[in-house]
């Protein structure tokens, strides 16, 4: 991968790195026009302003240093990002040819030439820039596969199926779900018969999850004049995946006979896009922002009508906090059909609590919620999801008891919404109901470590069922070892089991892993305490005075505590 984007934090160190990388790749020529030293503000602030994703204000800075590819090596590499990543592919491919021109081309332009060659059909073109790009030393398995790939792809049109094929097996076998979808689409590219087999085989692994080329496969039914099937497919991917945007669309789209999303199997450039798609996801769980939004804007530059891509930049900036940009990509996402709406104006809510406008956020996804047409069980779901964790609990029972009414015990959510319910019982005070909730939760899914923990501590809290709590505790961490908040309550049922020297060893644990927890640090001055080391409990509640997040009930237990001790 790229070495550009990996993970980079400015300190004086670096800043000193960044310089002396910079004055040692320039290269000493006489017939090159010395750079002047008042310029080098502008070539950090660019590289700053990408690696934070702010791509406009990077090319602007980037501009103003014409001719500092002659002399610089990483400068070309790093202009070009920014001239993508802005939207300003012409000029992008304007700088490539001048590189290619003065011997200086790179990764980067050469794969930037061979998208603006496909874009405009000229297919023998992008392939020699693409075999150009492949030759480079230094490229990643991901970017080597990804170059065969679109190699592979422009010469499609003058290849058989078999010849693709063959060129496709040579591609490393550690990429082979990558081939399995190209090989779907080749065969749908050349309208074989064997096409809708290689879909459902795709579709139907259970080892990986593609469950996004159900759309593919739906698209392809649908072209070829099966819509019943298409319509199955996609019900049937649902029921396993029932959150998946792309899907939920399509199936609105269907009925509406409206088009959201333009792919076509026969078009090589929607291919490629999705091929530049599928290594923009890879890098982007490898949190390589930056190199996954430049392979996602050569995806939209070569099929701009299909949504997902979009969708995935604007993960790609909410993932770095940059809600700006994420906000404005949602804003426009969401007019694009109703599962964009809602998928859209969740994610501004989530935005908007971020940015402290939690009255705003809540407002904004009462009103989605009640402009839905039909109102699902998992939109309902995340509606009351979205209320509790937002301290609305009283509201959330209503619509965790409207999903109840809709499904029964072996429906996937049910252990789910009783969980959720179960809590919000608890924080209005309602222990008896939130007691049944939760109980009922552990026995249709009893391996759920939180859920145990959830209840233990709470009968812990109450004086009641402590031995049977400090078992399930003991459960729990065995699920989800060195959990923070499952060892702190096996800490503190050891404690109230009067077990004061191990309660002590659990509750320094949990400490380490979360130093700076209120209650942790609370139970931990207990636990010291109770095994006789006074002064550093009265330390420990001290501490917790000066945490900004401590409630002020426990700061009044903290202060009785600081006078009487336990």
């Amino acid at each position: 991968m790229s070495s550009l984007f990996k993970p980079f934090k400015i300190t004086a160190t670096n800043l000193f790195v960044i310089i002396f990388i910079f004055f040692s790749t320039l290269e000493a020529k006489s017939s090159v026009k010395p750079f002047k030293a008042d310029n080098i503000s502008n070539y950090f602030s660019g590289i700053l302003l990408l690696k934070d994703n702010q791509y406009s204000d990077s090319y602007n800075y980037l501009k103003k240093l014409d001719g500092l590819e002659e002399i610089h090596l990483n400068y070309s590499s790093v202009y070009l990002y920014s001239l993508v990543n802005s939207g300003n592919f012409n000029r992008a491919f304007e700088f490539s040819k001048k590189l290619e021109k003065n011997n200086k081309d790179s990764f980067e332009s050469n794969l930037i030439m061979g998208i603006y060659y496909l874009k405009n059909s000229k297919n023998n073109l992008a392939n020699k820039y693409f075999l150009r790009a492949n030759s480079e030393k230094s490229i990643s398995l991901l970017e080597s596969f990804t170059l065969n790939s679109l190699s592979i792809w422009s010469d499609v049109n003058s290849k058989s199926l078999t010849e693709s094929v063959t060129a496709l097996n040579q591609i490393d076998d550690r990429l082979r779900n990558f081939k399995r979808i190209q090989k779907v689409f080749l065969n749908c590219y050349f309208d074989t018969n064997n096409t809708e087999n290689l879909f459902d085989e795709l579709v139907s692994d259970q080892r990986t999850d593609f469950s996004r080329y159900s759309f593919f496969y739906a698209n392809y039914l649908y072209n070829t004049n099966k819509e019943d099937k298409a319509i199955k497919v996609i019900n049937d991917s649902l029921d396993e995946n029932p959150r998946n945007v792309l899907l939920n669309q399509y199936k609105l789209d269907l009925k509406s006979q409206n088009k959201n999303f333009i792919f076509d199997c026969k078009n090589e450039q929607h291919v490629i896009a999705e091929i530049l798609y599928i290594s923009a996801n890879v890098i982007s769980s490898q949190f390589i922002y930056p190199l996954s939004n430049f392979y996602l804007n050569l995806s939209k530059f070569l099929n701009k009508d299909f949504l997902t891509y979009d969708s995935l930049i604007a993960e790609n900036f909410y993932n770095i906090q940059d809600f700006k940009n994420a906000k404005k990509i949602y804003k426009r996402l969401l007019k694009n059909g109703e599962a964009f709406k809602w998928h859209s104006n969740k994610q501004i809510s989530k935005i908007l609590i971020q940015e402290g406008d939690e009255k705003g956020s809540l407002k904004l996804l009462e009103k989605s919620y009640d402009e839905l047409s039909v109102k699902g069980v998992y939109e309902t779901f995340d509606y009351a999801e979205f209320l509790k964790n937002n301290d609305e609990f009283k509201n959330s029972v209503k619509y965790y008891s409207i999903i109840l009414n809709l499904i029964n015990k072996e429906h996937p959510l049910y252990h789910k919404v009783t969980d959720g319910r179960g809590v919000a019982y608890e924080r209005i005070g309602d222990w008896d109901n939130a007691e049944e909730d939760l109980l009922e939760s552990l026995k249709a899914k009893p391996d759920q470590a939180y859920v145990i923990n959830y209840l233990a501590y709470s009968w812990i809290e109450k004086g009641v069922k402590i031995n049977e709590s400090l078992e399930m505790l003991k459960k729990a961490n065995k699920l989800k070892s060195n959990d923070p908040y499952i060892i702190d309550s096996l800490g503190w049922a050891l404690f109230k089991l009067k077990r004061y020297e191990e309660a002590k060893k659990y509750l320094q644990l949990a400490l380490k892993l979360m130093p700076a927890d209120p209650i942790v640090n609370d139970h931990f001055g207990d636990a010291l305490w109770k095994n006789g080391k006074e002064i550093q409990a009265r330390y420990y509640w001290n501490y917790v005075l000066s945490l900004e997040n401590t409630d002020n009930d426990l700061k009044k237990l903290i202060k009785k505590k600081l006078i009487k001790g336990l």
